[in-house]
This record gives C-alpha cells, sequence and structure tokens, in this order.
C-alpha cells in the first residue's frame, strides 16, 4: 500500500487568496475553508493538505525580511511531518522571498513551491487551480527511494517550475508572469510533468537542513542611468549604516568612465562597502574587465555579479551581512561563490 503523501500550503496572501463577494461583487481575501469550497481537489486525492493561513494575509508590496524568517522557521518547524510545502504569494515579491528562502534553508531535501495567480482563484478564468494543484503534485513527487524529485526552493507559475534564485516577474498581465533568464527551468507541465535532472540541485542527505534567519538590511540599489548626478550617487553611498550596495549597469557590467564616479566608488569600497556590479540586462552576464568602462570599476574595487538576478543578489548580501556579522573579507569570498545554485562560475 502507498504511503499517504502530505503538504503543508501556507497561505501568505496575494492575488491567488482573494475571493469574490457574491453580494458585493468586490474582492476579498478567503479564509482555509473557503480555499477548501472554491478547490475541492484539495480533498479529493491521495494527497493530505494541511492549510496554515497567515493573520492578517500579507500583501505582496509589504513583504519584508522579518517574514521571509517567519516562512524559514515555519518550514524548519514542521519539516519532518510533510514531504512538501507549497507558500502562495503575491506575484510582485515572489521572486525575492523565493531567493531570501533559498538562502536561509541550507541543504534543503524537501520541495519548497512558491506559487500564485494573475487572477482570483473567485474568477472564472482564474489561472489559480491549474497553478496550486500542480504545484502540489510537485512538492510531493519522489523517487523510487522515497526521495523528492526537485528538492529546491522553487516557483511554479504558467506550466514552468523554476529555481527560486533565478526568477525574475517580467510581466504584470500575462499568465506566464515569470521568468529564468539565465537558467532553464526544472521542469515543464503539460499532459505530464517532465523534469529535468541535470538542472536540479541535490543535497548531501547525510547531512541536516541547517537554518539561518540573521538578515542585515543595510543594503541598497544603485542603478545607473545616462546623466545621474554625483549629488545623487553620493547621497545613496553615504547613506547611515549602508554595508552593500548592488550597482546596477550597463551591458556587461559597464559604468560611465566620469572621475567622480569611480573616485565615489572607490572612497566607498574603501570604507568597508561592499558594491557588487549586476547588469541591467535580464539575460547574459557581467563580464568585469572586458572593457575598458568595466576595469574602470574592477580598480575602483567593485565585485562582479555573474549572471545573477537582483533579487537574488539583495537577498544574498542580507542573508551573507547577517551571518558574517563584521567580516567584510567573508562576505566578499562568498559572494563569489555558487552557494545554492543562484549563480554560474565559470570555474565550478
Amino acid at each position: 500500500m502507498n504511503k499517504e503523501k502530505s503538504v503543508l500550503l501556507v497561505l501568505t496572501g496575494g492575488t491567488i487568496s482573494m475571493v469574490q463577494d457574491t453580494h458585493t461583487g468586490a474582492l476579498r481575501p478567503a479564509d482555509a475553508a473557503m480555499f477548501r469550497e472554491y478547490m475541492p481537489e484539495l480533498l479529493h486525492n491521495n494527497i493530505r493538505v494541511e492549510i496554515l493561513p497567515f493573520e492578517p494575509f500579507i500583501d505582496s508590496s509589504d513583504m519584508s525580511p522579518h517574514i521571509w524568517s517567519r516562512l524559514a522557521n515555519i518550514i524548519y518547524d514542521n519539516y519532518p511531518a510533510y514531504d512538501g510545502f507549497i507558500i502562495t504569494h503575491g506575484t510582485d515579491t515572489m521572486a525575492y522571498t523565493a531567493s531570501a528562502l533559498s538562502f536561509t534553508l541550507e541543504n534543503l531535501a524537501k520541495p519548497v513551491v512558491l506559487t500564485g495567480s494573475q487572477l482570483p482563484m473567485g474568477v472564472l478564468r482564474s489561472d489559480a487551480k491549474e497553478n496550486l494543484l500542480t504545484a502540489i503534485e510537485i512538492a510531493t513527487e519522489q523517487d523510487e527511494e522515497g526521495n523528492a524529485i526537485v528538492p529546491e526552493v522553487c516557483i511554479f507559475f504558467g506550466e514552468k517550475l523554476y529555481r527560486g534564485n533565478r526568477t525574475t516577474k517580467r510581466a504584470a498581465e500575462n499568465f506566464s508572469a515569470f521568468k529564468s533568464y539565465n537558467y532553464e527551468p526544472l521542469a515543464v507541465a503539460g499532459v505530464h510533468i517532465k523534469y529535468f535532472p541535470h538542472l536540479i540541485r541535490y543535497p548531501d542527505l547525510r547531512k541536516p537542513l541547517v537554518l539561518h534567519t540573521e538578515i542585515n538590511q543595510n543594503v541598497t540599489i544603485l542603478k545607473l542611468f545616462p546623466g545621474i548626478s554625483e549629488e545623487t550617487v553620493t547621497a545613496v553611498l553615504n547613506t547611515n549604516g549602508l554595508k552593500a550596495v548592488v550597482l546596477e549597469t550597463y551591458g556587461a557590467g559597464n559604468a560611465p568612465t566620469n572621475d567622480w564616479l569611480l573616485e565615489a566608488l572607490k572612497n566607498a569600497t574603501q570604507r568597508g562597502i561592499i558594491i557588487v556590479d549586476k547588469t541591467q540586462c535580464l539575460s547574459g552576464s557581467v563580464e568585469m574587465g572586458r572593457y575598458e568602462t568595466s576595469l574602470n570599476l574592477l580598480q575602483a574595487g567593485v565585485i562582479s555579479g555573474y549572471d545573477i538576478t537582483t533579487e537574488a543578489l539583495l537577498t544574498k548580501l542580507m542573508y551573507l551581512l547577517g551571518e558574517c556579522k563584521n567580516d567584510t573579507e567573508r562576505v566578499k569570498q562568498l559572494l563569489l561563490k555558487n552557494l545554492c545554485g543562484e549563480i554560474t562560475i565559470d570555474n565550478e
């Protein structure tokens, strides 16, 4: 007799959690009972689905590191009891949450799948049911030895399963709202779900899950643009308490050659502020030193971000600064390492 599979469904909020009031027509948050009412399939399959709703629900725009830690603790505390975990989440900041969880849950051996929808589950054409039910199947899929097929933090949306820390929201209205520009999908859902094991990252099953929830939020993003002023750059780099900067550059990691800009960046790195070069392009990688305009950044002490997403880089910095405390050199070393599949390093 096959063992009943189990999944913990954590409802944080977002569009997927909204239903239409039958009297007023207005959208309002659904509770666990409504979820089961709108999705009776949750009760009529061979998977036990336990629902844990946040009270109150959280709008995606209000997501924060505090809630990332709360989610990580929920998974850690319930880890032995379930085969997999689903987190319903608003789409706007889903990639940030998925990236953060990939760092906070070290040596993860069970699926943590984030999903949501572009239309509320109570709307006729909603994509909520397909996204959620497929995510549940993926979260409980196991091989012949009982090990998870995809033991990663992932995002499932619009028929594709992506590594969470490789994913970016690309569309506000399309059902295919997310894309992983520098890494292929881990699975594609059609009539059957096709997995790609050579792309999936597997843990060391001899080691336990390790929880990391120390996060330092003293990080910012500085996006370069033609005409950016010295006053703007100086103000950002002199923010009180600032520890690290995601420097969004052009093309393969290029920046203007203005003396004042390079001097401002050099002064900041000499003060111990970590600056990481991240291309503004959605696909491709930073190649520092390829052009003179990025060689100057290298000489100013700026670090390459390779092909990492902005979401993953920001959360990786928060995680490393929290874990390594004031050891700036250790943070720099780990930024240049692929910790959980977030970047492609040629020499690995």
